[in-house]
């Protein structure tokens, strides 16, 4: 395949396509995405996740498909990067993780004769 041919079949309604993907590794294919797969096990839905609020800025009214198909390559890009150095912990794209408590700091040390007092 040429370099258009690759760009055409990319963007032949790129947005309907990666709704249809069934995981993420489709989805790395799709937009021609390397990836580790040590990172992808640990974080996938999370940088799937990173990918769609990144989407989410984005207006695509009346755009050619191969920009979108551009802007949905850099954004997942952009979502892989933020998890390659750093843990999904770290990040909170969730709604539980960001809800999840910090683990409560020790209260001060009360010595046990000053209980029995």
């Amino acid at each position: 395949m040429t370099n258009a041919a690759e760009t055409a079949a990319l963007s032949d309604n790129i947005l309907t396509k990666l709704k249809a993907s069934s995981s993420a590794e489709d989805i790395f294919g799709l937009l021609d995405v390397g990836y580790e797969t040590k990172v992808l096990d640990v974080a996938r839905l999370h940088i799937l996740k990173r990918m769609s609020q990144y989407l989410a800025e984005e207006d695509f009214a009346g755009v050619p498909d191969d920009i979108v198909a551009a802007r949905c390559k850099a954004a997942l890009e952009r979502g892989y990067q933020d998890f390659v150095t750093s843990s999904p912990l770290q990040h909170r794209v969730f709604k539980v993780l960001k809800d999840a408590a910090v683990p409560p700091q020790l209260a001060a040390f009360v010595p046990f004769d000053t209980l029995l007092k």
